[in-house]
């Protein structure tokens, strides 16, 4: 008997998008209730008059955030696989905007993961026959 079974490719595509969407959870946290709490300041890199300055900014990129978090928890509880390309191509997007204009780590942190998850959606679905359209 194997104590650890071996994950599928449809697994995998689900566990990693579910810790973007996760993650995004977590960023909108960070924006939207802790920018100007010493933890945001620590982790985002700013002084108290920077975060104060630019704190309603920080909670309308936590509301996005929030949005792109909403749509995957969609496509994964859906089991759409367009709803999580779109979702994760938008991510995927969005962290290489981040990571040219505003910082580097943003393209590791937010856009690696989800070009993983959008890689092991795609793939896990080209082995997936079409289903019927219902009638």
């Amino acid at each position: 008997m194997r104590i650890c079974k071996t994950l599928d490719m449809k697994q995998v595509a689900t566990i990693l998008t579910a810790f973007v969407a996760i993650s995004h959870v977590g960023i909108l946290v960070l924006e939207m209730f802790f920018w100007n709490h010493p933890v945001g300041q620590r982790i985002f890199s700013m002084t108290p008059e920077v975060a104060a300055s630019s704190a309603v900014l920080a909670m309308n990129q936590g509301l996005y955030n929030g949005f792109l978090a909403a749509g995957l928890f969609w496509g994964l509880l859906s089991k759409r696989t367009d709803i999580k390309i779109f979702f994760l191509s938008c991510v995927v997007i969005a962290g290489i905007f981040g990571g040219l204009t505003a910082k580097t780590s943003i393209l590791f942190t937010q856009g690696l993961p989800a070009l993983l998850a959008l890689l092991a959606v795609l793939y896990s679905s080209r082995n997936t026959p079409a289903k019927e359209p219902a009638l």
